[in-house]
């Protein structure tokens, strides 16, 4: 039993990690699932990358930190503020009334609560004129300054987080859109396999690159990353210039290609093409990126994208979104043509089949 046991054991760890469950490492949405175990000092290293951490964080935690952050460094100088008044003798004093010899540090700080709304004044500079420092007082002037400066560092630092959260091309990326699904279609006799990108918003993007990594499991438990290469119609540059429409990306399935041998088959073996997607924006200059995945299952064989390009009422062209993750089969006769001579003229733009707009020859085409 106990034999059989090891033998199962030794079974389960020896099968492929991403062959398992099929678990994916990047999400459709473009956040990793790696998780990594075993490290020392944890806390230390997110402490110094604490900037970093602010940045990562949700904006519910984001709020809270700000909130905290702020009451804590009130407490902080409340307590102070009390220890002060008690070591000085103010706590028993009259206020109004003080001895001739005795010089009250802050006016009116008879008890914590006081401490606290003092504290409080002191740093957003509310100055309601009852509790004042006494200039007399060397060590309350000491302490007022320290809080001052700290409160000041305190204000910097959350209020650029604010900024630099709001700002970051982060949010910029959310609306960049991959297709769901890929697919594999024939243009001029050849395979290729396509995926769609959209811009969701009418502020245009530029210098747009895109990048693929064909992640496999290899039997000692590594993975192996092949570089896989998407080009854009017959735009010979690595460069998009100009992303406003949707754009379909190619990567033709040849001997060579990586993809070739992996997508054959009925079932075709367990793989994730991990793609990357680097943009500027145009008023900012900011760069941003996008990620999605695609497993085997989400890569459809014999089919192509739905056109999106219509033509108003006027004539301009009009992108229907609804058609973005949709797809049609394959006509038998774009399979079976394997002449790469053609000459008859087609009209597309980036892929998508309208009136006019830009006229290649397929024939010249790879």
């Amino acid at each position: 039993m106990r034999s059989d046991m090891i033998a199962s054991n030794n079974t389960k760890s020896s099968a492929p990690l991403l062959d398992q469950r099929h678990l994916r490492m990047v999400t459709k949405d473009g956040h990793s699932t790696l998780q990594i175990d075993g490290t020392q000092r944890k806390g230390l290293a997110y402490l110094r990358d604490a900037w970093g951490i602010l940045m990562d964080m949700r904006w519910r935690w984001m709020m809270l930190v700000f909130a905290a952050s702020f009451v804590i460094h009130w407490l902080v100088f409340a307590v102070l503020w009390y220890l002060l008044a008690e070591m000085n003798g103010d706590l028993e004093v009259d206020h109004d009334a003080p001895p001739d010899n005795h010089t009250i540090c802050v006016k009116y700080v008879t008890s914590f609560t006081a401490a606290f709304s003092f504290s409080l004044e002191t740093q957003l500079t509310i100055g309601y004129g009852t509790m004042f420092p006494s200039g007399d007082c060397p060590s309350a002037i000491a302490l007022l300054a320290i809080q001052m400066v700290l409160g000041l560092m305190l204000e910097a630092f959350i209020t650029g987080a604010f900024v630099a959260k709001i700002a970051r091309p982060k949010n910029r990326a959310f609306s960049i859109r991959f297709t769901h699904s890929a697919v594999v279609a024939h243009t001029e006799g050849k395979p290729y396999l396509m995926f769609q990108v959209a811009n969701t918003r009418p502020s245009p993007l530029t210098s747009v690159r895109v990048s693929a990594i064909l992640y496999q499991e290899q039997e000692n438990g590594q993975l192996h990353q092949t570089s896989v290469d998407f080009h854009l119609d017959s735009i010979t540059f690595e460069e998009c210039p100009f992303f406003i429409f949707p754009l379909t990306y190619y990567h033709s399935i040849t001997p060579s290609s990586p993809l070739g041998v992996l997508l054959q088959g009925d079932t075709p073996r367990h793989f994730e093409l991990v793609v990357f997607l680097s943009a500027m924006q145009e008023g900012t200059g900011e760069t941003c990126q996008r990620r999605t995945s695609y497993l085997p299952s989400e890569i459809i064989l014999h089919h192509r994208f739905a056109s999106m390009l219509a033509r108003g009422a006027k004539g301009e062209y009009q992108i229907k979104m609804e058609n973005f993750d949709k797809t049609i089969p394959e006509l038998p006769a774009a399979a079976d043509s394997t002449s790469p001579k053609r000459t008859d003229m087609k009209i597309r733009i980036n892929g998508q089949h309208t009136d006019s707009f830009q006229i290649s020859e397929t024939g010249l085409t790879e």
